[in-house]
């Protein structure tokens, strides 16, 4: 069975995690950009669809 040669050090065990979280708070800064925008309908992006049968109740 295959196994590491080398132990990793630290150093660059600490460098992936840092990637790994660098990598999440984007992730999670552009979901709440993207859930600010669509609350406060600034979202340009997205097409909802108009229920006909709604609007005819609504009436």
């Amino acid at each position: 069975m295959a196994a590491p040669k080398k132990k990793t050090s630290k150093g660059k065990r600490n460098q992936r995690h840092a990637h790994w979280k660098a990598q999440a708070t984007v992730a999670a800064r552009k979901a709440l950009s993207l859930g600010k925008a669509v609350l406060s309908g600034r979202a340009q992006g997205f097409v909802y669809p108009i229920d006909d049968a709604a609007e005819d109740e609504a009436s």
